[in-house]
Order: C-alpha cells, then sequence, then structure tokens
C-alpha cells in the first residue's frame, strides 16, 4: 500500500489515466472496425470512407500516447492495402 501523499495520488491519478486511455483505444478500435466491417461487405466506396474517417482517430491517439507510432502506421497500411484492393 502506498504511504506517501504522492504514491497515493499517483494511485489516483494511474486509475483515471487508465479510465481515460482505455475509452480512447475503444474508440479508435470501432473506427478500425468500421473499415473492416466495409472491406469484409465489398462496399469499397463505404470502405474508403471509413479509412478516411479512421486516419485522423489513429494520429489522434499517437499524439495523446496511447498508441505507438509504428502500430498505427502499420494499421493504417495494412488496411489501406486492403481497400484499395477491392
Amino acid at each position: 500500500m502506498a504511504n506517501t501523499p504522492q504514491a497515493k495520488k499517483r494511485i489516483r491519478r494511474n486509475e483515471r489515466r487508465a479510465e481515460i486511455n482505455g475509452a480512447r483505444m475503444s474508440r479508435i478500435r470501432n473506427y478500425v472496425k468500421k473499415v473492416e466491417v466495409a472491406i469484409e461487405g465489398g462496399d469499397k466506396s463505404a470502405a474508403q470512407d471509413a479509412l478516411k474517417t479512421m486516419q485522423p482517430e489513429l494520429a489522434r491517439g499517437v499524439a495523446r500516447g496511447v498508441m505507438h507510432k509504428n502500430t498505427a502506421a502499420r494499421k493504417m497500411s495494412r488496411l489501406s492495402k486492403r481497400v484499395a484492393a477491392l
């Protein structure tokens, strides 16, 4: 158990940040899922629209520090390639 006031504050802060970061990651996953569903459906225009809305969301996740830059770039690249192949 935390003994010092700063350690107690750190625990409180970490819980809040974990909740916020979890919500951000969930939001990113939802956008990625929309692209994947559109790809599975074979609808190229819907997939392109979903991809365009997903890209800034991934970039925002990188800027906020919830996702590594290379992870976001890899996801974007793979999904872009799949959309282009439709």
